[in-house]
């Protein structure tokens, strides 16, 4: 099939990549000159997993190609994917004025019949305004609009696009929706479903899912910052309800907060939608408020330690991404842990091994930039732990002493078990486990 992708920021750029690997000729549009520019010459944007190989694979064998001419685009495909960026307004409802201003210039471009599919995570009825917006310059032969949720975890978005748990497809015309289970047969060989329905439905069904994840993973951060203070342990809670089937393992991990570029945004959208259609949606409110305190957990645990008392201190960060396997930092705990510290006076010191640049970028010369988790321990007064990359978890604790002015890691990923912390002498906190 030809396939163009309108957007190339996260979901755009993998989606029509994958595409492109199933032997389909993709054409990605994006307004952003410069990027697509890098594009061509085979620069990757952003940080994935897998994504590297089959780009360059694809761009190499001619089936993924960019622009920034949105009537090539046009011209190119009979299916239109819209991967635009929903940001939360000022009241937290999700900006749908790119996606609408892209249909607007559809709608005097289009010639001949094309799908045009919501892949963007949007609120309930985005479908309907982007047929009224299509059909003010378009006959209804000519198109059908199509709600196509992504269900893509950052830093194994490669594996679950190729390999989807299900793909989900909202549509009310019947000739779209035989388009769009044709192009996603070959990701679903295996038997996982592809579930139709309308695009209401599927709309809500993103919003549903993440903000179900979100809603799990608070939970447990409240169940920790219980069991911190009863005395019990949280990893042995976790394990204890995780072997529940109806609850389930995954998800059940105490932290800092989730972060990123979809539940903080989804969550905050969908009880906006609630607020707008006179629904008090208790749990979503809860959620945002409990999560916005646990992205603070490091850092207040660090005043307590040093009494606050932060003069002439420096503190290290190990990791600053929002979770590990990618460099995204929007809306990733660290950040606000980073500001804390800095409004306190504290000399800070980071470490991440695919973020950097993106912190740089917002901080400059606020901080300090280590070239390795080793080279940031230089005489820091403590250690916190914001993301649970894998090269910190198994770290050489002896030479870890010896750099350290003093040996004191506030760990907001529980990387470490108690019992290895104490038997190397460390004063360790963690989430929802005693101190050590």
């Amino acid at each position: 099939m030809n396939i163009t992708i309108v957007g190339t920021g996260y979901v755009g750029l993998v989606s029509g990549t994958c595409f492109a690997e199933t032997g389909n000729n993709v054409l990605c549009v994006d307004i952003d000159s410069r990027k697509v520019d890098k594009m061509k010459k085979g620069e990757i944007p952003i940080y994935e997993p897998g994504l590297e190989v089959i780009f360059h694979r694809n761009i190499n064998q001619g089936r993924l190609n960019f622009t920034t001419n949105l009537e090539d685009g046009v011209k190119h495909g009979n299916i239109i994917f819209l991967a635009l960026p929903t940001p939360p307004g000022e009241d937290g409802s999700a900006d749908l004025s790119y996606i609408l201003g892209v249909a607007k210039s559809l709608s005097s471009l289009i010639k001949e019949y094309t799908v045009v599919v919501d892949k963007s995570t949007v609120p309930v009825g985005t479908a309907d305004k982007v047929r009224e917006v299509l059909s003010n310059g378009l006959a209804d032969s000519l198109f059908d609009v199509v709600s196509n949720p992504e269900f893509l975890r950052e830093g194994a978005a490669v594996d679950d696009f190729m390999k989807p748990d299900r793909v989900v497809i909202g549509a009310e015309s019947d000739k779209a929706l035989e388009v769009l289970i044709q192009l996603y047969e070959p990701f679903v060989r295996q038997g996982n479903p592809i579930i139709t329905m309308d695009t209401r439905s599927a709309e809500m069904t993103k919003y549903a899912a993440n903000s179900f994840l979100a809603t799990k993973i608070t939970f447990m951060n409240e169940v920790a910052n219980l069991c911190e203070r009863l005395g019990a342990d949280v990893d042995k809670v976790r394990a204890g309800i995780g072997t529940d089937q109806r609850i389930g393992k995954r998800f059940l991990f105490p932290g800092i907060g989730y972060g990123g570029s979809c539940f903080p945004k989804d969550v905050q959208a969908l009880a906006r939608t609630s607020e707008e259609n006179n629904y008090d949606f208790k749990i979503l409110n809860s959620v945002m408020s409990v999560n916005q305190t646990q992205k603070l957990k490091v850092f207040d645990k660090m005043k307590e330690y040093f009494s606050g008392d932060f003069e002439g201190k420096t503190i290290g960060l190990w990791g600053l991404s929002f979770k590990p396997n990618t460099d995204d930092i929007r809306e990733a705990p660290a950040l606000y842990t980073i500001d804390k510290l800095l409004e306190n006076g504290v000399t800070v010191r980071v470490y991440d091994p695919e973020a950097m640049e993106n912190i740089r970028n917002i901080y400059g010369d606020k901080l300090s930039y280590a070239n390795d988790q080793y080279e940031l321990l230089d005489n820091v007064d403590a250690l916190g732990i914001m993301t649970e990359w894998n090269v910190f978890r198994t770290p050489d604790f002896n030479f870890m002493k010896q750099k350290m002015t003093n040996p004191v890691i506030f760990d907001g990923r529980n990387l470490f078990d108690n019992k290895t912390m104490q038997k190397n002498g460390f004063h360790y906190e963690s989430i929802g486990r005693p101190i050590i």
